[in-house]
């Protein structure tokens, strides 16, 4: 059987709510996989939350809560805020699950075997926030830098993973482009980024903890516990069956959809998914991911999400004010998808009212409303159309599907304001309303040359706006799905639909306060 488009988020931790960080890489992912399903590519998309270390034992005693109560609950605001987000995961996966204990145990048993795991003692600084060992070298004002807090000195005896035998396998395959087995990291600059650390030297790092209350034991000695990021890593193969068949085989769905084609994540875990995965990988004779994406930071108003500062944006503030589908909408065309941005409340009205509710959603109204006004809704085929119009927006189409394929996902979106643009200024240009008067011809063909780009459009959409895209689909009554518009897509598609319909307002204009000086904040 062929082997499906098989794509992941990270697995979220549970130490506090998503926001629209989790949120951005969340609905990235769910845009690609509703794009491959489009296109009638089997997919299956993982996402879910990473349950074990101290750092959610603090937390749940600080709630006063047993940690797996308190997983449950915040695990939970997870899979709700997904579904709001109308996110069409195939598995949600949760590192408290039994099936995944099992092949986490498989997996780090067989490093053990393979000789790739040694005791040996650590000493060091350790975040708990960060749940990772630092060196002298990562600190800032002799503080963690991102938690602002001072790692304790940390000794004790741990199992070790030789991390340093693999240093050169990693940089052959992520280097080498012709390589069969050639590990894809983007942005370019990301590559680099990783190749420029393992050329200065690799280290052996230690994957155990002495005896963590909330955490799954080292299979060969129960005294010690597996480190959170490793367990965390395993998901990736537990969530499709590795070491879940019976006697601990893998299973047929693992053999079929291993390697995952695209690790989807944030630029902050980029060394684990890059360095220490692989390696993990080729220490288990596995093969590796396909491609690892990683995308930038978010800024909110020029300034770190922060609780400190309190601007941390919830998924469902975001949804309150623009609604699921433009909320969507706008954090995937905020900036370049790759690279660190910066967001607004302010910035995404502005956007919202100058490519949803002006552009797109005024060219549905107003063809739809003149093919219900001059045509009650029945427009024929004319017998002949303007080529010239098609002929525009090929390259736009065709940009479309290279920006997709190369995850651009905001210049995806660009090409879909483009479309609309055109087909705006194309009804300008051509000025119906004077048609039924002077040359009802012309009108009909001026119409129906609108109302298949409003078809376009609806289809173009419906990986980033789904319910937008149905609803602009129900107006043309369309015998067609938008999973064949897309397969057909650039060539010319005349409507299959007998009754055009007024939809409701999609996107109303959205107000945008300003202050006496009428100046926005």
């Amino acid at each position: 059987m062929k082997k499906p488009f098989y794509i992941t988020t990270p697995i979220y931790y549970v130490n506090d709510a998503p926001h629209i960080g989790h949120t951005y890489t969340t609905v990235a992912a769910d845009v690609l996989s509703r794009w491959a399903r489009l296109r009638s590519i089997e997919t299956f998309f993982l996402t879910g939350t990473d349950e074990h270390g101290g750092k959610i034992l603090e937390a749940a005693k600080e709630k006063h809560k047993e940690p797996k109560d308190y997983c449950d609950e915040i695990s939970g605001k997870y899979a709700q805020a997904w579904e709001q987000m109308d996110i069409s995961y195939d598995r949600f996966i949760r590192t408290t699950d039994p099936h995944h204990q099992l092949a986490v145990e498989k997996f780090i048993s067989n490093l053990h075997s393979n000789g790739d795991i040694y005791k040996s003692k650590y000493e060091g600084l350790y975040c708990l926030q960060c749940e990772k060992f630092l060196s002298p070298g990562d600190l800032q004002d002799n503080a963690c830098p991102d938690h602002k807090t001072a790692p304790e000195k940390h000794c004790e005896e741990n199992y070790f993973f030789k991390l340093s035998k693999y240093r050169e396998q990693l940089v052959e395959l992520i280097s080498n482009k012709n390589h069969p087995k050639h590990f894809e990291i983007l942005p370019e600059e990301r590559r680099n980024e990783i190749l420029g650390k393992l050329k200065l030297g690799l280290e052996d790092i230690s994957i155990s903890r002495e005896n963590l209350p909330w955490a799954i034991p080292m299979p060969f000695d129960r005294s010690q516990t597996i480190y959170v990021w490793i367990d965390a890593l395993i998901n990736y193969v537990s969530a499709i069956g590795y070491g879940n068949g019976p006697e601990n085989t893998d299973t047929e769905e693992f053999t079929r959809a291993w390697p995952v084609d695209i690790h989807l994540l944030a630029k902050d875990i980029l060394w684990f998914h890059c360095v220490i995965w692989p390696a993990m990988l080729l220490a288990n004779n596995l093969p590796l991911p396909k491609r690892v994406f990683a995308h930038g930071f978010f800024t909110i108003n020029g300034q770190k999400m922060s609780k400190t500062i309190g601007n941390i944006i919830k998924p469902a503030e975001l949804v309150e004010i623009f609604g699921v589908d433009a909320s969507r909408f706008l954090l995937l065309n905020a900036f370049p998808f790759g690279a660190d941005g910066d967001i607004s409340i302010a910035a995404f009205k502005e956007k919202y009212n100058a490519h949803l509710a002006n552009n797109i959603g005024n060219l549905v109204s107003r063809a739809t409303n003149m093919a219900t006004k001059y045509y009650n809704g029945t427009l024929a085929k004319p017998s002949c159309w303007e080529p010239s119009v098609f002929d525009e927006l090929k390259p736009m189409f065709l940009k479309y599907e290279n920006s997709m394929e190369n995850l651009k996902l905001n210049e995806v979106l660009d090409s879909v304001i483009a479309v609309s643009s055109f087909a705006n200024q194309y009804i300008d240009r051509q000025a119906p309303w004077n048609l039924a008067k002077t040359d009802t011809a012309k009108l009909q063909v001026v119409l129906y040359d609108s109302m298949m780009i409003v078809k376009y459009i609806a289809a173009l959409l419906s990986p980033f706006m789904p319910s937008a895209a149905e609803k602009i689909w129900k107006t043309l009554d369309e015998k067609d799905t938008i999973a064949s518009t897309i397969q057909k897509m650039p060539a010319f598609m005349p409507l299959t639909g007998s009754a055009i319909t007024k939809p409701e307002n999609l996107f109303p204009k959205m107000p945008i306060p300003t202050d006496e000086a009428g100046r926005h904040p």
